[in-house]
């Protein structure tokens, strides 16, 4: 069953979260400048004084219900996700698949840009979002892929695009090679493989560019080995969520977001009190999506796919390498902005990417 949704804001949910921020108890700086040691002291308190005291949430109500949102039941689990359907003749359902730190929140105003087009549908990740908090382990990519097809044969939509980026990108994957006759394509930001020798100077530029970013990985290990650890903290202080992501944000992006867009969406993790369950789907999956771009393997993907790179991407795979794994590649592009959530950074550049990608993914018949 379908069920309309909309996000909850209760005053005595608001009143709390700023006087959790308002008590937060602060260590000292950094004994070094800048983000080497972590998010920076005074980046955290400016965001969360804004947070406690400036930020709007009345309209950041209105932001996040900005388009139509629905829960449906799928393999046991609540799932959220936003449904807006086009007046188009024609159009293709198109399934966006968000990532961590990242949430539906990254596509809203890419959506009226799409919805040209497309049916748009983007769920939150099992245990993100408003979506149910799995209660068992199992929740990995691959179930989560299979959810998705689920999801949107309920919706009515027998074949569909299928794009994505972090998380999404192998949630993607994973239903191009498990529902090959269900997607249309793929629209991947970026694909996972693997470098292949001898590389030239821009593949060897991008594997630098991952060399150098795995000083940012204690995230990752932590929350593929111990998600229920740091899951306190992120669900018990509004300070500790806004450290931990805002530390991404400023890594994995091309230009700053606004405080109003990372708030927006932190909210979303701060609500349904999701910081914990969104960090194990790491422990569920993180090992193996890791080693597609380390060390290779991964099953053979033969659905016609396409490719943006974004310049401040990690990993920046090349077509040569990509060519190992997709072997109908129909479009190719690294655009010259834009980062990891480039939905959220460059909404109108990013939606030009999905609609060229789509014009080169023309159904079968």
């Amino acid at each position: 069953m379908i069920a309309p949704f909309t996000v909850p804001f209760e005053a005595e949910a608001i009143d709390d979260l700023r006087a959790r921020l308002r008590r937060t108890r602060w260590p000292e700086p950094a004994t070094v400048p800048g983000w080497e040691q972590g998010t920076p002291l005074d980046a955290v308190r400016d965001l969360c004084a804004y947070w406690a005291d400036g930020y709007d949430f009345r309209a950041a109500h209105r932001r996040l219900n900005r388009h139509p949102q629905f829960r449906a039941t799928i393999d046991g689990l609540g799932v959220h996700f936003v449904h807006v359907r086009s007046s188009a003749p024609g159009a293709v359902p198109l399934l966006m698949t968000h990532g961590w730190p990242g949430s539906v929140v990254e596509f809203a105003e890419a959506i009226p840009l799409l919805t040209s087009s497309f049916h748009v549908v983007c769920p939150s990740l099992p245990g993100y979002g408003f979506s149910d908090r799995p209660a068992e382990p199992g929740w990995g990519v691959e179930r989560v892929a299979d959810a998705w097809a689920a999801l949107m044969g309920e919706l009515g939509y027998d074949r569909f695009l299928a794009q994505g980026h972090d998380w999404g990108t192998s949630v993607s994957t994973a239903l191009g090679v498990r529902h090959p006759s269900r997607v249309i394509g793929l629209h991947l930001m970026p694909p996972l493989v693997a470098p292949m020798p001898p590389v030239d100077a821009r593949e060897q530029e991008a594997l630098d560019a991952l060399e150098a970013a795995a000083s940012g990985d204690g995230y990752s290990f932590e929350q593929s080995t111990r998600p229920q650890t740091i899951g306190y903290a992120l669900v018990d202080s509004p300070a500790a969520l806004c450290a931990w992501m805002l530390e991404k944000f400023e890594a994995w992006t091309d230009g700053p977001l606004s405080r109003d867009q990372l708030l927006d969406n932190l909210m979303m993790y701060w609500l349904p009190a999701t910081g914990a369950s969104a960090a194990r789907l790491y422990w569920e999956s993180f090992a193996a999506v890791q080693a597609l771009f380390r060390s290779g393997g991964g099953d053979v993907v033969t659905v016609p796919t396409g490719c943006s790179i974004f310049p401040r991407e990690n990993p920046r795979p090349s077509r040569r390498w990509a060519e190992q794994r997709f072997t109908d590649i129909r479009y190719w592009n690294e655009p010259p902005r834009g980062g990891h959530f480039a939905a959220f950074e460059q909404p109108a550049l990013f939606a030009a990417e999905v609609l060229a990608c789509a014009r080169t993914l023309e159904p079968s018949s």
